[in-house]
């Protein structure tokens, strides 16, 4: 075998320097994979890590291929890279267009000649044991030698074989933090037993114990606050402060005295020296509630403090440092807001570093009546009277209405219909009269709560089968067993919005 020639060693010698870097695992093999590219012309490059348990190969990293949503696992023994993960044993493809074991997944060659590109595929070992494969292709004239490419590969590979067996740990901890996350509420404020909800839970699970800001989208009474507050509870900042802020309650002359405070005499009326909310959230977490009503001011001085982890309150020579945790809610289309021009993009970016989707009641199924119940036995206790129960009419006004104002109004509406309630019992006549005009038309009475359950229970399996498609109707119907042309119609009868769940591009 000859020996690596001097442009080769160097590759190896920045591959070094960038596993012995203090970059986050991920970044760090994003950049060997980048140097692979761009110096050794080994391009579209992946790693895979193995699952120690079932020994699937699951594609975790990549240059040159867009993986951004996507799921891609190799079963042992499966194409090429499951292969090389079961033997443990490199194997190149001169011609992937002529290979039947070559899948191509990611769907990242489907436009290239694939007949002119050859496949290289090594594994990652780490202790004796394949913790991982890595994979590229290159043009096959450019080939000299496919022991020495391979043997290039297998360098690369024992160079970054502990980052990638860390980097397995990581993703092993982060779907069982996931796992536990959605079978425990983060907070016992938090009422649901919806496959939404325990999705939520399990990202709550998974950032609490994190430094990383949050941006929780949702509408207006989903119950935002309520989720920032469960990941400041199970957060090591436990023990500080929780400071909420509406952003959308502050005028513009008022917003960085009250973000960041004041001198005394620093403007007519600060007879006091005052200190800013960021100020008093340190060593905890501040909660910027409605934080898309900021004004262009506003966003500015925020932004600024988000950079820069410290501010001058107004009057004063002095910086003031924070250390603090931000989570932002909003119940704006930030995306559009900002290609609009109304909110500023780097901004954005700052603030949706880890974004979070809290669903609509609508979206919710069975748990209108788990909150109903909870909320019955809260106010119960409340105002001291005996109501226990909901009778079936109440339930079938409940399950028909589709709660625009979502969690907030159901809960003020079985408040009200507790206070009402004579007996043990809430009847449809003690509910809002916006959930009476719901009532089912007489010809269907009979049908009721039969079919308002099923109606309920359908709506939810169209949303799970189009959030796991991603917005893809003909893939929502092969989930489904069904036809694309039904998904269709039951989209279109149950107002679901299809394009919410289309991945964005980067």
């Amino acid at each position: 075998m000859k020996p690596f020639s001097y442009d080769d060693l160097q590759v190896l010698h920045d591959i070094a320097r960038i596993i012995a870097s203090t970059q986050d695992l991920r970044s760090q093999l994003e950049n060997v994979l980048q140097v692979l590219s761009s110096n050794t012309g080994m391009n579209r490059g992946m790693i895979s890590i193995l699952d120690r348990d079932s020994g699937v190969a699951i594609l975790d990293v990549a240059h040159g291929v867009d993986i951004d949503g996507l799921d891609i696992t190799y079963l042992p023994g499966e194409g090429i890279t499951g292969q090389v993960a079961q033997t443990g044993k490199p194997m190149v493809v001169t011609n992937i267009g002529k290979d039947k074991q070559f899948l191509d997944r990611t769907g990242a060659r489907k436009k290239l000649n694939q007949c002119e590109l050859a496949f290289l595929c090594v594994p990652i070992i780490y202790d004796d044991k394949v913790v991982g494969v890595l994979s590229a292709d290159k043009v096959a004239q450019e080939v000299d030698s496919q022991k020495y490419e391979l043997q290039l590969l297998e360098e690369v590979a024992e160079l970054i074989a502990k980052a990638v067996h860390m980097r397995a740990i990581e993703e092993e901890n982060r779907r069982l933090r996931n796992i536990i996350g959605r079978n425990q509420r983060p907070s016992d404020e938090i009422i649901g037993n919806s496959k939404t909800m325990k999705e939520v839970f399990g990202l709550v699970s998974q950032v609490a114990d994190s430094g990383t800001t949050v941006l929780i989208h949702g509408e207006t009474g989903t119950g935002k606050e309520l989720v920032a507050r469960a990941i400041h509870r199970n957060s090591p900042r436990v023990n500080g402060p929780f400071v909420e802020v509406n952003c959308a309650a502050m005028p513009d002359t008022l917003i960085e005295s009250e973000l960041f405070g004041h001198e005394r005499g620093a403007f007519t009326g600060a007879n006091q020296k005052r200190r800013g909310r960021f100020e008093e959230a340190t060593g905890g977490t501040i909660f910027l509630d409605e934080v898309g009503e900021l004004s262009s001011m506003a966003q500015a001085k925020l932004l600024r403090v988000i950079q820069e982890r410290q501010f001058q309150p107004l009057g004063s020579n002095s910086m003031v440092k924070v250390n603090v945790r931000i989570i932002t809610a909003t119940n704006r289309d930030l995306d559009q807001d900002v290609a609009s021009g109304k909110f500023r993009a780097d901004l954005y970016y700052r603030l949706n570093v880890f974004p979070l989707y809290m669903p609509p009641l609508r979206e919710r199924g069975g748990d209108i009546l788990l909150l109903a119940d909870y909320f019955v036995e809260k106010y119960a206790k409340l105002v001291k009277k005996t109501v226990k129960r909901i009778s079936t009419p109440a339930i079938d006004l409940l399950l028909a209405y589709h709660w625009p104002g979502n969690v907030r109004e159901l809960e003020n509406c079985i408040e009200r219909a507790v206070l009402l309630a004579g007996g043990d019992t809430i009847e449809s006549i003690h509910l809002p009269p916006s959930l009476q005009m719901k009532t089912v038309a007489p010809e269907r009475k009979h049908h009721g709560k039969l079919e308002s359950l099923v109606n309920t229970y359908e709506r939810s399996l169209i949303i799970d089968a189009m959030k796991d498609a991603k917005g893809n109707q003909s893939q929502a119907a092969r989930l489904l067993g069904t036809t694309k042309r039904i998904v269709q119609y039951k989209v279109e009868k149950y107002a679901v919005d299809a394009k919410r769940f289309k991945a964005k591009k980067a």
